[in-house]
């Protein structure tokens, strides 16, 4: 089941990027979508998710986006996208989200200097950050597990 909650969001993000790369916009939809599934998650126990978690996942989600808005350049999708991830994976979660993400944005950061764009579609990113927090926290906490047991 709960392979099955991860996936949505994994879509959405990828219909994010997608949309982003083409129109450099990410439409309000998507946020709206996973803030929806994110407390339907917690309204039935899904995975884990506690209404506390969507919160303050999508507090701290917002105010990164924002700050990002502000002060980086980012569109105002992106920072509404960071929220809508916020609340579905918690504030922990959007830690281990938002380092993968700059992880990737720094890369594509480095191509599109490399081509002379001055600026880029960041969903990409924020699609590889959520792929980066599904693969490595999980192997790092089942190993975790492994020596504890």
């Amino acid at each position: 089941m709960t392979e099955l909650v991860l996936l949505l969001p994994l879509i959405l993000l990828a219909v994010a990027a997608v949309i982003d790369l083409r129109t450099r916009e990410v439409p309000d939809w998507i946020t709206v979508a996973l803030v929806l599934f994110a407390a339907s998650a917690a309204w039935f126990g899904w995975a884990g998710i506690r209404w506390w978690m969507v919160g303050s996942g999508a507090a701290l989600g917002l105010v990164v986006g924002l700050a990002l808005h502000r002060f980086a350049g980012f569109g105002g999708g992106d920072g509404k996208l960071i929220a809508g991830i916020g609340a579905f994976l918690g504030p922990v979660g959007l830690l281990f989200v938002l380092f993968w993400m700059a992880l990737a944005g720094g890369v594509l950061a480095l191509v599109a200097m490399y081509r002379g764009q001055r600026d880029y579609a960041y969903g990409p990113a924020i699609l590889l950050g959520y792929i980066g927090y599904l693969v490595y926290p999980a192997d790092v906490w089942s190993a975790i597990s492994k020596l504890l047991n």
